[in-house]
């Protein structure tokens, strides 16, 4: 049986990934919502409070930094986050996590690896390696 309909927000501004992450995601039964950019993101996940973002680090107009800064201070707090980045440096994912990111997952990564973030995140009962992910 598929989660309660739990709603992730996909923040990123490359489309290939985005539409990867929506694909694996949906058929999983999550609903998903998708922004292109941080000023974007931070419109919807203001405006739909998700359960869940998945959040990329470098994006145009707002980085996913600037994004996490804004939510920190919203009156429900911080979203439970993962951050995705391509970016290597030990200091932004120290940054990340001082922020309260749930979890820093480095591109490129196995969509089983979110897939597992994710269900740990929102405690949602794993349904088993056998799934297509």
């Amino acid at each position: 049986m598929p989660p309660a309909l739990k709603t992730i927000l996909l923040v990123d501004d490359d489309t290939e990934i985005i539409e990867s992450m929506r694909a694996v995601l949906e058929n999983k039964g999550y609903r998903i919502l998708v922004a292109r950019d941080g000023n974007a993101g931070l419109t919807v996940a203001e405006r739909e409070n998700p359960d869940l973002l998945v959040l990329d680090m470098m994006m145009p107009k707002k980085s996913g930094f600037l994004v996490l800064e804004k939510l920190k201070g919203r009156p429900g707090g911080l979203i439970p986050t993962i951050m995705i980045t391509g970016n290597e440096g030990s200091r932004h994912r120290a940054y990340a996590e001082m922020l309260g990111v749930r979890d820093y997952i480095r591109k490129p990564f196995a969509m089983e690896k979110l897939v597992r973030s994710i269900e740990k995140i929102l405690d949602v009962p794993s349904r088993g390696r056998n799934d297509d992910v």
